[in-house]
Parts: C-alpha cells; sequence; structure tokens
C-alpha cells in the first residue's frame, strides 16, 4: 500500500509565504478541448478540480500559488471565483499563448492536442489508458501510439491512474521519465436521492453501464440475457451511435429482456444500482473502471473480465470471468453470485477505499514537489 501523501489542502508546512517572493507561481489544470462531464474523463477533471479549487485559497495566502483551469469558454465558472480561468483558443493547438508563464501546466487527459505554454517551468500529463493498442487495427494503433509519443515528449512527468498502465506507458511508449500512479476516487452514491425506472419496479434485473463502444463487449451481454429470459438486463450510458446499434441489434434477436436506458442522471444511476442483482462489466480495454466500483459502494456482486486494469481495480473483492463467451460467463455469474452475496460488507468496503480527496492531495503533493515546496527550496 502507498504511504498517504501529505493532506496538502489542509495542513501546510512551515513555509515562508510565497506571495513575498518576487515570481508569482501559476499553476493550470487543462481539460483542453473535453467535450462532456459525465463520463470517464469528465469526471476526473471535475472532482479532481474542485477538490483543488477548495485548496485555492490556501495555496494562495501561504505561498501565492495562483491555480487556473484551462476549460471549453461554457464551462468557465465552473470550479468557483477562488481560481482563475483560461478558455480554449482554436489556435493554441499550434501555439498555446497564455498571458503569463507557468510553473506548473497539468494537462488532464492525453487526448487534448494543445501542448504546454511557451516557458512553463514544469509539465504534467494524465494518461489514462492506452487502449488503442488493445482495440484498434494494427494502423490505427501504431498511428495513436505515436502521435501520443510525441504529445508526451513536451512533458516532463506522468500521472496515471493503475499500475497496469504505467506498464503499457514504459512498453509501448518508450517513456523514461517519472510516473506518478494515483487512482481515482469513487463517489458513493449510495447515499444521493433516487429516481425509480417504472419498468423495472419489481422486476430481478442485472445492470451495465458503459459507452457501449465495442471494446466494452456489450454484444456479450445480449449472449447473457438470452440465457436469464426471467431477468431484465439494463444497458445503460450515453446516447451515441454504438448504443443505438446495440439496441437494433438486441430487437432483431427478440431480446425484450434487454432494457436500455441513455443520459440518466445520478439519481436514476443510484436506484439502478441500489436495485440490481449484479453489476457486468466485461470490458476488453480500461485504464482503471470506475462503475465497478460505483455498483460496488452499493455492495452488489460485480462481475469483471481478467483483461488490462480490472483485476487491478476490482482485487478481490469481485468475480472474474476467465472466458469470455456466452456459455462460461452464465456458469461463473450463477457459481460466484451466492457467494458474492454473503460479501457485501467487503464488497463496499474495498470501493471505499478509493477517496477523491487522497486522488487530489497525491496530486497537489506532486504540485508542491515540483515547485520545492518539500524541501523549503524556491519554486
Amino acid at each position: 500500500m502507498r504511504p498517504k501523501s501529505p493532506d496538502w489542502s489542509r495542513r501546510l508546512p512551515d513555509e515562508t509565504p510565497m506571495r513575498n517572493r518576487t515570481a508569482v507561481p501559476h499553476v493550470t489544470l487543462s481539460l483542453g478541448k473535453i467535450g462532456s462531464l459525465i463520463d470517464g474523463l469528465g469526471e476526473y477533471s471535475t472532482q479532481l478540480g474542485h477538490h483543488v479549487a477548495a485548496a485555492a485559497p490556501l495555496w494562495r495566502e501561504r505561498w501565492g500559488v495562483r491555480f487556473h483551469f484551462h476549460l471549453p469558454a461554457r464551462w468557465i465558472g465552473l470550479f468557483g471565483d477562488e481560481v482563475g480561468y483560461l478558455p480554449v483558443r482554436p489556435w493554441q493547438s499550434r501555439l498555446n499563448l497564455q498571458p503569463r508563464r507557468h510553473a506548473i501546466w497539468h494537462a488532464l487527459n492525453q487526448l487534448g492536442r494543445i501542448p504546454p505554454p511557451p516557458g512553463t517551468r514544469h509539465a504534467v500529463m494524465t494518461v489514462h489508458d492506452l487502449n488503442p493498442i488493445y482495440h484498434d487495427a494494427p494502423d490505427a494503433a501504431a498511428r495513436a501510439i505515436d502521435q501520443l509519443r510525441r504529445r508526451l515528449s513536451r512533458f516532463d512527468e506522468v500521472i496515471t491512474l493503475t499500475h497496469y498502465v504505467e506498464s503499457d506507458i514504459r512498453r509501448h511508449l518508450g517513456w523514461q521519465g517519472p510516473v506518478q500512479v494515483i487512482a481515482n476516487g469513487v463517489r458513493d452514491l449510495s447515499q444521493a436521492p433516487r429516481s425509480p425506472v417504472a419498468a423495472l419496479q419489481g422486476r430481478p434485473y442485472f445492470l451495465h453501464l458503459s459507452r457501449m463502444a465495442r471494446s466494452k463487449n456489450p454484444h456479450l451481454l445480449l449472449d447473457l440475457a438470452a440465457l436469464w429470459p426471467d431477468h431484465a438486463l439494463v444497458m445503460a450510458g450515453p446516447d451515441g451511435s454504438d448504443s443505438r446499434a446495440l439496441e437494433a441489434r438486441a430487437r432483431e434477436r427478440g431480446l425484450d429482456n434487454v432494457i436500455f436506458l441513455r443520459d440518466i442522471d445520478d439519481a436514476t444511476k443510484a436506484w439502478l444500482y441500489a436495485g440490481c442483482e449484479a453489476f457486468l462489466f466485461p470490458s476488453q480495454t480500461e485504464g482503471f473502471g470506475l462503475p465497478p466500483l460505483e455498483a460496488m459502494c452499493f455492495s452488489k456482486p460485480v462481475f469483471l473480465s481478467t483483461l488490462t486494469s480490472l483485476p487491478e481495480i476490482g482485487g478481490t473483492a469481485a468475480a472474474y470471468w476467465p472466458e469470455l463467451d456466452a456459455a462460461a460467463m452464465d456458469a461463473t455469474l450463477r457459481a460466484e453470485l451466492p457467494r458474492l452475496r454473503t460479501r457485501a460488507a467487503e464488497i463496499r468496503a474495498h470501493a471505499l477505499a478509493y477517496r477523491w480527496a487522497d486522488c487530489a492531495q497525491a496530486c497537489l503533493a506532486l504540485y508542491a514537489r515540483r515547485l520545492g515546496i518539500e524541501a523549503g527550496a524556491p519554486p
């Protein structure tokens, strides 16, 4: 287990206030051209952003550090009034000119093509996954990896979410620089308001929540649903071509027990988690895997593939499908479901160990180290 990082948002070292120094350290967290705040990248950005923004007044008062968020103009103000905002501009993918020099520029995902501004002292990127190498065609995967390698050449430190992805970064990108593994947190929705789904009341159901892209293996769950006609299978996630194509496929097969729900809010999500028999997640590629942990917060049995980072996240609190075909998955589900129902407290405790506050504190500790705060050196 990693040692806990100092609580940089609350307990501050006895340092000379940086406001008395000539240079004002500016730290920017860049969301880039992020398109949604309700998927995994959006959850990471908003949760980390809110925690860092909460620490901003203390950092400004004690050290003079100014935090900023670089994001699309429609989300300016998202993190409150104690931080600054830098709008994303179309030309920044070529030359990211900013009105001030940055001590730290932290790109919160690897997808954006916006480089750190000229003169940035320390540039950090969070790499969430290297999924293209697992599901893209070889030529497309090679292009994606080459593009990421070129983007990373402008950064001097990487944050990633699991040791599995750290290994991928070393192996496939040839990255020799420092990598910090900082796990995501999970929001505990078990105490949140709940909004029922009328079509499911009084009916047993299994739950799957994802974008339903091919890499999530949602088609395997249709095969499994055919073997459980007395249970509904709820497929929940954002509206999109993948979800609509999968629904059409289910209808063609006459699977009336498969129910699709799109763009659900937290209240509906909480109700679905609370009432499901089990959460099913046979994904082929994951850099982390938030939905399984969300389900575990409700003490629910969770079934995962053995691929990529999922065993690292699920640990001994989940059950795993060693083979991804309907017959083998069905056998595992029937054998493991009764056992997992007896481990409710352990399952919930496993999920609650992943805290966004810990994620933010670890990132703040990285900023502190880069600014020289830990060692008492000037930034």
